[in-house]
């Protein structure tokens, strides 16, 4: 199980720390660093300062929303951060759900998130390969656009650019059933928001075929301390945000998925209260249990006996969300 840094995106303003942060983590041995992005930074900036600054280590998003930009904008910026990197990027994808997409993006949400999907990742797998112009007959993403605003002479163009790499891996973060079946055949890799390694069955049906190289690569995040109760709040914290504030109380794909994994009512209850503005409440709502599962939190003992039970799943990549030095090195020597 290959080990990756997880920085996410950032708060009021840059983390001082993640560029030192990723170098920690080359130095150490780990394979990977992460970027993401919501309503603030971007995922593609901040990986390019991250690429200026290291040698090896590899360089994903986690995730890039899709509603952001244009497949062809997302190709062109996996392909020109490849080559900026010596073949190191890997674009991992999201749509985010409808409040971000048309609050923010000023964008529908789609009717069909499978199809557009697909259509997504259809035309980033052309533009990467170069093989002719980008043609697609889509619903959501067609290529050349011929809607009835058209102006009609558009045409199907190849990039300028030859990329570094037809096969750039390409990763979807994926909730849904159905959407974690469909990533299985159209992508490299699944970005899994919270994964319980006691509650493999979860997703058993949905990774029933697996392909030969797939990556699974959830995050969690670890810290080495002797208080796992207080080492837990600020995962309890992140919970209580995503499962009662990212998404609508009626379409809260976050709350779905920790109601799947065995926490409905705790899951109703955390939205409850966040969305009735007791934000503080709703923290303390997130169950121990549920939060201690899905990280690696406690003495060095305690991460080594579950870190164990990460590898005998079907995880090829652990990325850990660390806030120091001291975790990352400790993971790296209980995964050697």
């Amino acid at each position: 199980m290959r080990l990756g840094l997880a920085l996410g995106y950032w708060g009021r303003g840059p983390d001082p720390g993640h560029l030192a942060l990723a170098r920690q983590a080359e130095r150490l041995g780990y394979d990977s660093v992460w970027t993401a992005e919501a309503w603030g930074s971007d995922a593609f900036t901040p990986l390019t300062w991250i690429a200026a600054h290291t040698s090896r280590i590899r360089l994903g998003t986690a995730v890039a929303q899709m509603a952001a930009r244009t497949p062809t904008a997302t190709a062109m910026h996996a392909l020109t951060l490849d080559h900026l990197s010596g073949g190191r990027m890997m674009l991992g994808l999201g749509l985010s759900g409808p409040q971000v997409v048309e609050g923010w993006y000023g964008r529908p949400f789609p009717a069909s998130p499978l199809t557009a999907t697909r259509e997504y990742v259809d035309v980033i797998r052309q533009v990467l390969r170069r093989e002719a112009p980008v043609e697609v007959d889509g619903r959501f993403h067609p290529l050349p656009y011929r809607g009835a605003d058209a102006v009609g002479i558009g045409k199907p163009l190849k990039p300028i650019t030859h990329p570094l790499r037809a096969d750039l891996p390409l990763l979807l973060g994926a909730e849904g059933p159905k959407n974690i079946e469909q990533t299985t055949r159209i992508a490299d890799g699944w970005l899994p928001l919270y994964w319980s390694p006691m509650r493999t069955d979860v997703y058993a049906a949905s990774l029933a075929a697996l392909p030969a190289g797939f990556m699974v690569a959830p995050m969690a995040r670890a810290q080495v301390c002797d208080d796992v109760a207080e080492g837990l709040l600020p995962v309890k914290a992140m919970l209580g945000f995503y499962i009662g504030g990212m998404g609508h109380a009626a379409r809260n794909f976050h709350a779905g998925l920790m109601a799947r994994m065995g926490f409905e009512a705790e899951a109703h209850r955390i939205q409850e209260l966040f969305l009735a503005g007791r934000k503080e409440e709703a923290v303390r709502a997130v169950p121990d249990a549920f939060a201690d599962e899905i990280s690696l939190i406690g003495p060095r003992e305690r991460i080594a006996e579950r870190l164990d039970l990460w590898r005998k799943g079907p995880v090829t990549d652990l990325l850990i969300t660390a806030p120091d030095p001291h975790t990352l090195r400790v993971l790296a020597d209980l995964n050697c």
